[in-house]
């Protein structure tokens, strides 16, 4: 028994399709690759020019760039603090996340623009973090905004990404779509 060329392959209809839909998803792919380039570059910078703990004022009162490490999930949530198999357990969840978000990117049509721009987000975000995570057991957090002396948990740009994702997957559920 033989496997079927790559000429035989485009010309069956499903390959078609399956060519058509992942050419219609490409530009949301670009938007998650902009996501992890924009992550990792940014995580980069903030670790080659900010000590760890050390507040950078951008707007008095309001926001600043604070150098953490967050071994924890979202927000600092379930910190491994050092712990590894902690760690990994954090790390294969993320893996298993990914995985599911990958699989409904691929199963949504490619009218449902706004969805796929959620899932897109969601994905480069994913990414990011799991990155981290499993290149050195923690995420590197930045963005510190707080009023006074109350202080939101430090994110960064793909926790940013994650959370715009979800946001417009909940839009998205929530308005009625058009037939």
């Amino acid at each position: 028994m033989s496997l079927p060329s790559a000429a035989t392959a485009r010309s069956e209809p499903g390959a078609a399709a399956s060519g058509a839909a992942l050419a219609g998803k490409s530009r949301y792919l670009l938007l998650s690759l902009a996501v992890l380039v924009l992550d990792q570059w940014t995580k980069w910078l903030v670790e080659i020019h900010l000590p760890h703990h050390v507040a950078q004022p951008v707007i008095a009162g309001f926001l600043s760039l604070t150098h953490v490490r967050n071994t924890g999930v979202a927000f600092g949530l379930f910190a491994a603090g050092g712990h590894v198999p902690t760690a990994w357990v954090l790390s294969a969840l993320g893996l298993v996340a990914l995985t599911v978000v990958s699989l409904y990117f691929w199963r949504t049509a490619a009218q449902h623009r706004l969805l796929l721009v959620a899932l897109a987000l969601v994905l480069g975000g994913a990414v990011g973090n799991l990155l981290d995570r499993v290149m050195s057991g923690a995420v590197t957090d930045f963005v510190d905004v707080y009023v006074g002396t109350h202080h939101w948990p430090a994110f960064n740009v793909a926790d940013s990404a994650i959370s715009i994702g979800l946001l417009l997957m909940a839009v998205d559920t929530l308005w009625p779509r058009q037939s």
